[in-house]
């Protein structure tokens, strides 16, 4: 009876919310952002960052400014080279700016953990981004490709993406 009721709830949770549940959000806070800013991060740039991570009561887990700057990390925004909070909560970011982000563990290590991470934390990280460099075109091709932001290639979305560049080939001719 009880996993009856609990079924029931989960489907009108889900018709009520249009058949999703809403997904976990960063928090965000923004600790220094330069007075100037050339340019903002954007998807498929290369950010050279430092971070501290911290554990939800306050405890640092790692800091990457150990032996200097050393261990400052680059990596590419928006294609899960980083954990999926990162990807969200460093968007529209300037060179010099450093932010707070408290990820849920749906956008962490999740049920999983990892290393000395236990399953279900939410984490503390504090991100100062040191510099951004233009990334690969191919990023930004394939999200505009990926329709539906399962970082897979349907048949579909491969042929509705040549269909669109044919016909776009084809105004250019004309």
């Amino acid at each position: 009876m009880l996993t009856v009721l609990a079924w029931l709830c989960s489907s009108m949770l889900l018709s009520v919310s249009g058949g999703k549940l809403p997904e976990a959000e960063v928090e965000i806070d923004v600790l220094h952002r330069p007075f100037l800013c050339r340019r903002k991060t954007k998807y498929g740039d290369m950010l050279l960052v430092h971070h501290e991570l911290y554990f939800e009561n306050g405890t640092m887990l790692y800091t990457s400014r150990t032996d200097g700057d050393r261990h400052a990390m680059w990596f590419t925004l928006g294609i899960m080279e980083v954990l999926k909070g990162w990807d969200k909560g460093l968007q529209d970011m300037c060179s010099g700016e450093k932010r707070k982000l408290v990820v849920p563990p749906a956008l962490a290590y999740g049920k999983e953990g990892k290393g000395k991470i236990p399953p279900e934390s939410t984490l503390t990280f504090v991100v100062e981004l040191l510099n951004i460099k233009n990334g690969p075109r191919s990023h930004e091709s394939f999200q505009e490709m990926d329709l539906n932001d399962d970082w897979r290639l349907s048949m579909q979305e491969v042929c509705t993406n040549t269909h669109t560049a044919f016909r776009k080939l084809s105004h250019l001719e004309s």
